[in-house]
Formats: structure tokens, C-alpha cells, sequence
């Protein structure tokens, strides 16, 4: 048995979809960078029906990066995977070292008695490679449902702002050319949230939802 490199990240056909940032490495530390970065916040949602004209203007992305919820969310998800990396490294590692020990055992063995402890570590490195998968798409998941979970909570906080406004319509501000002063309501809209969300409450905001993920 010749020593190889040991690659128990995803394979392409049973890949996750890339949540922010996919970097292509071998073995497990890419699988805890599958979520890594900036969360993009770009959902579309319906505030119901809210009489009067005028039109205002919402960053979506920064109502969620920028308030102390999002930033919240965004500190555990980097924590879950700074903790998956170093299992992934301390697995590569042990892996390695076996790997390096079953070839050495090679020269003393028949194929006959060898063939086995080969399959064996093989299958292992299957099981984990799916084991760290499945961590990873979890982590996914409770991104976006972090993300939903944040709209919900938004919702009726961004209604009463319009109608306060008079406001029936809302403009991300990603499109807009020009606007009167007072137009963006961002800085309002995120000093309302902070008030009302806080961070999300004593419990991890990721463990609330972890009950959720199929």
C-alpha cells in the first residue's frame, strides 16, 4: 500500500449548493469553510397592505449585517465552524498517521491479510467523510434559517416604521439612482430592530433553531 493523500471532503455528486464561499482543499478542513464569509441577505418579503404614497428606501443586506442580531448569528456560525475545522485537522491528522502505519505493516503481510485492514480503513474514511458532510449542511441550513427567522421577527417592526412614514412601498436601495434626504430609512430601521431584537435572547440563536434542520 503507497501512501496517498486522503481526501474526505465532499465528493461533486453529493456536494452541498455554496452557502457564501466554497474553497476547493483536500481532506475535511474545506468542509468547515462551506459557509465561510459575508451572509448575503437579499430576501424578498411582504409587509401586508399599508395605505399612502410615498416610497422609502431599505439596504435589506445591512439590516441583517449590521444589526446586533445578524452579527449575532453571523459570531456562532463562525465559531460552529473555527470548532469543525479544528476537529477536521485533528482527523486528517490521526488519519494520516494510520495511513503511514498500515503501509509499513504492508511489507510484513500477504495481500491475502492485508486486503482487509485496507478495505476497513477505506470504509472509515467513507463513514467520516459523510459524517462531516452532513455537519457541514447542517451548518448551512441553519444559516438560512437563521435568516427566516430574522425576517419574522423584522416583519412587523418594518410595518409600523412605513406607517408611521406614511410609506407604501420600499425600495432596495441597491437600485436606486438618486433620492431626497430622508428617503433611506436603513439607520432608522436598524436602531428600531436593535431595540425591539437585541441580540436574539440568552440562548444561542443557532441552538433555537437547531430543532428545525431535516
Amino acid at each position: 500500500m503507497t501512501e496517498r493523500a486522503i481526501s474526505i471532503s465532499p465528493s461533486k455528486h453529493g456536494s452541498e449548493r455554496p452557502r457564501m464561499h466554497h474553497v476547493a482543499r483536500s481532506l475535511l478542513l474545506g468542509l468547515a469553510l462551506a459557509w465561510a464569509g459575508p451572509m448575503a441577505f437579499a430576501q424578498t418579503w411582504s409587509l401586508g397592505q399599508i395605505e399612502g404614497p410615498q416610497v422609502v428606501i431599505l439596504n435589506q443586506e445591512r439590516l441583517f449585517r449590521d444589526s446586533r442580531f445578524g452579527q449575532r448569528v453571523q459570531e456562532e456560525l463562525e465559531a460552529e465552524s473555527a470548532a469543525l475545522s479544528r476537529e477536521n485537522r485533528e482527523i486528517e491528522s490521526e488519519l494520516l498517521q494510520e495511513e503511514r502505519e498500515l503501509t509499513d505493516q504492508r511489507a510484513t503481510m500477504t495481500a491475502e491479510e492485508f486486503q482487509p485492514l485496507a478495505d476497513d480503513f477505506d470504509e472509515r474514511v467513507e463513514e467520516i467523510r459523510d459524517t462531516q458532510s452532513e455537519r457541514v449542511r447542517e451548518l448551512n441550513q441553519l444559516a438560512d434559517l437563521a435568516e427566516e427567522r430574522f425576517l419574522q421577527l423584522i416583519t412587523p417592526i418594518l410595518r409600523d416604521l412605513l406607517e408611521e412614514r406614511g410609506a407604501s412601498a420600499v425600495v432596495d436601495a441597491r437600485v436606486v439612482l438618486y433620492a431626497v434626504d430622508g428617503a433611506n430609512i436603513t439607520d432608522v430601521a436598524l436602531e428600531r430592530i436593535d431595540a425591539v431584537l437585541g441580540d436574539g435572547g440568552g440562548v444561542p440563536v443557532l441552538d433555537q433553531l437547531r430543532g428545525q434542520v431535516e
